[in-house]
């Protein structure tokens, strides 16, 4: 029976799954979770087995097709994974309801992830200002300053 994997397995399970979201390929990133697996994010809100994760993941890059990525830190305390990264992206197609506005938008994004003995995403919670990113596209307004 295998244990707890290594933090070198996890890094380079990390770096295929990233890789995944940067090739923007739905059914790749839903075949890196669990077939049970958990992902829960202020968008989607949460997402529970493969099938959801995968419907979400190809509604986000229907609306933004040409989301982009880049990685600031990858943590690493098995069997748990933290990615934190900032994503680029421009609202082309309809998203919640609200027709391609063509507005860029760009968000910072924490991962926190739980893998189990396969290597496979039992859990994933994705943290970022919704509120922020509703904004930006126009659908919501900031209150000004006073």
């Amino acid at each position: 029976m295998k244990t707890v994997m290594t933090r070198a397995e996890l890094q380079v399970i990390t770096t295929e799954y990233l890789e995944t979201w940067t090739k923007r390929q739905p059914e790749a990133i839903a075949r890196h979770h669990a077939i049970e697996g958990i992902a829960e994010s202020p968008m989607y809100s949460t997402l529970n087995g493969r099938k959801a994760i995968e419907d979400a993941a190809r509604a986000f890059f229907t609306s933004f097709p040409d989301a982009a990525q880049k990685i600031d830190t990858i943590v690493i305390d098995p069997p748990l994974v933290g990615v934190f990264q900032t994503v680029n992206a421009t609202h082309v197609n309809e998203f919640f309801g609200l027709p391609g506005t063509g507005r860029r938008i760009e968000f910072r994004m924490s991962r926190l992830i739980r893998m189990n003995d396969e290597g496979l995403i039992v859990h994933e919670r994705r943290i970022y200002d919704f509120t922020g990113l509703l904004v930006q596209i126009g659908v919501l307004r900031a209150k000004p300053a006073k």
